[in-house]
């Protein structure tokens, strides 16, 4: 069993920026692929950054350049840093974790743990 929990969510003007992390805890020992994705309300859930066990990182083409994901395996928290926020990028982030050394091209519902959300709302 893995736990994740979500934190640095809010509300940032355009342009602005914000780190959400992701406490991770429980069985960690084996490979794990850890994910941020999104929803906002009526649109379907979209993946924003993936990172593997050897800390080769994905990015979905409207977030690239903008946003970085990262793990810091001694605190056992993924990151994710959002600069020059869009209020496009107004929605729930949710972190994800796939246990399974097999990370990029597979789908979300492969995940096999998910966060509560944390909300981020961009304003123009």
């Amino acid at each position: 069993q893995v736990q994740l929990v979500e934190s640095g969510g809010g509300s940032v003007q355009a342009g602005g920026s914000l780190r959400l992390s992701c406490a991770v805890s429980g069985d960690t020992s084996k490979d794990i692929c850890m994910a941020w994705f999104r929803q906002s309300p009526g649109k379907e859930r979209q993946g924003v950054a993936r990172i593997n066990s050897a800390g080769k990182t994905t990015y979905a083409a409207s977030v690239k350049g903008r946003f970085t994901i990262s793990s810091d395996n001694a605190k056992s928290t993924l990151y994710l840093q959002m600069n020059s926020l869009e209020p496009e990028d107004t929605a729930m982030y949710y972190c994800a974790a796939r246990m399974n050394w097999v990370c990029f091209g597979v789908p979300s519902a492969s995940f096999d743990y998910w966060g509560q959300g944390t909300q981020v709302t961009v304003s123009s």
